[in-house]
């Protein structure tokens, strides 16, 4: 098996790994220490069925009038085109009951920087600070995935937005891996502003990252230190178990 992260779970597969993260979120929205609960979500076919749960059997259990969902990233694509993670989010929701302007999608209409400028605009008032607080984290649950490049959000190897260490949000004129269309992410400090960050990682694809991680090489996603806790969800595929 591959030698994984502290505080890694092994789970049996990716439903297991959407169940437990939806579990967490539930228990952090019981313990959450203001009335405003803020979720950054993630793109990905692992995270998609996260929201599904959230949206169907979860449903009952969430605060949905408190809770705001915010994104790490997504591609410089309309909201109605397929690579959408905004598209995405609100198709796995499905009629979940997230209130007008719970959820906050990058503006992607204009240019990179407009888009980044903005986003950060919308995480500041939201926040109530234009300087991020440790003692105040910026979101109560940070979900993030694994790339097979050892990219998270959109920040890949050797990219200027990996090394911003001021602004909270970063164009990313071009990617790392297809597809190759342009995007903007938030940054390493704005992720890391979180009561927890939790990792969902799943696939047979996912099992090299891992080493690489395990070798201790100097990945993006390693650059992500979660002000609170975090937490890796791992299926027995991308384990190796």
């Amino acid at each position: 098996m591959i030698p994984l992260p502290e505080r890694a779970e092994i789970l049996a597969d990716a439903d297991a790994v959407a169940k437990a993260a939806a579990e967490r979120l539930v228990a952090l929205c019981r313990s959450a220490p203001r009335p405003e609960i803020a979720v950054c979500l993630s793109g990905g076919s692992t995270p998609k069925r996260l929201y599904a749960r959230l949206g169907a059997e979860y449903r009952a259990d969430l605060p949905w009038d408190r809770l705001h969902w915010f994104f790490g990233d997504d591609r410089m694509v309309p909201w109605t085109d397929a690579a959408s993670n905004v598209r995405m989010a609100r198709e796995a929701f499905g009629d979940a009951p997230i209130p007008e302007g719970h959820l906050h999608g990058i503006d992607t209409r204009g240019t990179l920087d407009v888009g980044a400028r903005a986003y950060a605009e919308t995480l500041s008032r939201f926040y109530g600070a234009d300087e991020l607080d440790p003692a105040r984290p910026l979101f109560d649950l940070v979900l993030l995935g694994l790339g097979e490049d050892g990219h998270t959000a959109s920040l890949f190897p050797g990219k200027p937005a990996l090394r911003e260490r001021h602004a909270w949000v970063a164009p990313v004129p071009e990617a790392g891996l297809a597809p190759f269309v342009p995007r903007i992410t938030l940054t390493v400090p704005a992720l890391a502003s979180a009561r927890e960050v939790l990792f969902l990682v799943t696939g047979a694809g996912k099992q090299e990252p891992l080493r690489r991680l395990a070798r201790g090489e100097d990945l993006p996603v390693r650059h992500v230190r979660s002000v609170g806790q975090e937490v890796w969800l791992v299926d027995r595929e991308a384990a190796g178990a």
